[in-house]
């Protein structure tokens, strides 16, 4: 929902202003809604923030659909009220809780998913928070407005005919997944290829700067991705004799990754499996 919610300062940023000086409150359509779910995919027993839940829609229908739990920041009351009634009419009171609070007073910590409908400037404002309270593999939805430099991982447009607020007429939903860190030098055997590998990866945010060296010969990286904890890495190079693409996967958690490496010449594939530990 886009809202009008507690900023630091008291400003009301968070809202469209009219002309009379008044701030409404705006409601994200259901079709978005639905989009912002699907991209979200909350799970059974995972917790869900909806930051300016308005009359409750989305905590509802994440209760509903995907028996997830919710909580519904709103710094209206009469909106709280409202959406907690909601939730008892859709027989969903005891998934989907609702709070009078500023949304920068929110704890996220152990949070899968947050949902939002805020101003560019306040999506600015909330996004150290999310990336130092989320954990990896953590996914945020935002109806219409980006992160500045953090680009989203997917994007979705939706006509929308009775918008009347923001882009008129359509919707975007921005999708973002936590990245973990993978920033520093890994190293790790694949003996029957190369044997000692040694990755380096810079990193901003889910977009990586990888090079690997393997028999101490540089390797060419022409394909990365970071989505959460998982990682790809896509190398070519003169391994045992043959020139060979190697698609290195696996799951980013704390110092190691663990995974499988699907090497290719061409003519046969092989894969085996895959660990890298990060130099302290």
């Amino acid at each position: 929902m886009l809202a009008a919610l507690a900023v630091a300062g008291g400003a009301s940023a968070q809202s469209w202003a009219w002309d009379d000086g008044t701030t409404p409150f705006v409601s994200s359509p259901p079709e978005v809604v639905d989009r912002m779910l699907q991209l979200a995919e909350p799970k059974a027993g995972e917790r869900l923030v909806d930051l300016g839940s308005g009359d409750g829609r989305i905590v509802i229908q994440a209760a509903k659909r995907f028996g997830a739990q919710g909580l519904g920041v709103e710094i209206d009351p009469s909106l709280v009220r409202r959406a907690t009634e909601n939730a008892r009419r859709a027989g969903v009171e005891a998934l989907a809780r609702f709070a009078v609070q500023d949304l920068f007073e929110t704890d996220l910590r152990g949070v899968s998913v947050v949902t939002m409908y805020l101003l560019p400037e306040v999506n600015l404002k909330v996004m150290p928070r999310l990336l130092q309270d989320l954990k990896p593999g953590a996914r945020i939805v935002s109806h219409d407005y980006g992160m500045g430099d953090w680009a989203p991982d997917e994007t979705v447009e939706l006509l929308v005919a009775e918008k009347m607020v923001g882009p008129l007429g359509r919707s975007r939903i921005l999708l973002w997944l936590v990245p973990a860190d993978a920033r520093g030098v890994w190293r790790s055997e694949v003996p029957e290829f190369g044997g000692a590998w040694e990755f380096r990866i810079a990193q901003k945010y889910q977009r990586l700067d990888a090079e690997a060296r393997a028999q101490g010969r540089e390797m060419r990286v022409h394909g990365s991705r970071l989505r959460g904890e998982e990682i790809k890495l896509v190398v070519t190079g003169n391994v045992g004799g043959k020139v060979r693409n190697l698609l290195f996967r696996g799951h980013v958690r704390g110092d190691r990754i663990a995974g499988d490496v699907l090497i290719s010449d061409g003519e046969e594939s092989t894969t085996r499996p895959w660990t890298a530990t990060r130099n302290p």
